[in-house]
């Protein structure tokens, strides 16, 4: 009987402890199998990030070679309808050229850059115009800013909201307008345009959209959580404000 009762007894142990060795190499197993799914999943990742980096990369490229021809038959159309303004157009117009040739291929310019570039493309747009039309071009710019002159801005992001005003604006409506403002203070860059479209203007607008799909495209590969573009109309008046923080995308430039 006692050596029945041991037998069983030392048969549980044995099969106790089989149990612990067979579920702990099970254990160890699936332990290991996880760990290295794990990085398999972290390589993938990582592959993925470098492959949607290179793909913002050629789409960027892509929008600037859209870009720049455009730009430069409106500049040129703008300089030819007033020729006896020729010497002040060209002024102007080395400006740009030589921005849009020579700056306009770096990935980042300084907003000081890119603003005297706005500004020279404004004094273009306003020569095939009435003298006496009313524009309201206002600049606030902090050159004491951090930012002022660091390598943040993105060349060539104010010429959609520019171009947009001087295109779709009846000039010869007593009523018309353009309004730009730009403004950079505490890191912020602001750039607020409106202008009073005419009918057939806003009738292509709502067929087409408002605004250019190449400017949102390249602010969300750009900035992503960084700006803000609103764009509104009202009573034939359309408004378009760009918001960029440049401050806090310095800072992550500089410590990602």
């Amino acid at each position: 009987m006692d050596g029945n009762y041991y037998m069983i007894h030392d048969y549980l142990i044995f099969i106790g402890v089989f149990a612990i060795f067979f579920f702990l190499t099970i254990g160890i197993y699936l332990f290991s199998q996880n760990q290295k799914l794990k990085i398999r999943n972290a390589k993938i990742s990582e592959a993925n990030k470098i492959i949607q980096q290179r793909l913002n990369e050629v789409q960027l490229e892509h929008i600037g070679t859209k870009l720049n021809p455009h730009l430069f038959k409106n500049i040129l159309n703008s300089v030819q309808s007033h020729a006896y303004q020729t010497y002040m157009s060209l002024d102007k117009l080395a400006n740009v050229l030589d921005y849009i040739l020579y700056e306009s291929n770096n990935k980042f310019v300084s907003p000081k850059e890119e603003l005297n570039f706005a500004l020279s493309l404004i004094e273009i747009n306003k020569i095939k115009v009435n003298p006496l039309f009313d524009f309201r071009i206002k600049s606030r710019i902090n050159k004491s800013d951090e930012v002022y002159e660091e390598k943040v801005f993105a060349p060539l992001i104010s010429v959609d909201l520019i171009e947009n005003a001087f295109k779709h604006t009846d000039f010869l409506a007593q009523d018309s307008f353009i309004s730009i403002h730009m403004e950079l203070e505490g890191g912020i860059f602001t750039m607020k345009v409106s202008n009073k479209a005419s009918l057939k203007n806003m009738l292509e607008k709502e067929k087409s959209g408002f605004g250019s799909q190449s400017l949102d495209q390249r602010l969300k590969m750009i900035y992503n959580d960084y700006y803000s573009l609103h764009k509104n109309s009202k009573n034939g008046i359309f408004t378009a404000e760009l918001t960029i923080n440049l401050g806090e995308f310095y800072d992550k430039m500089r410590y990602s």
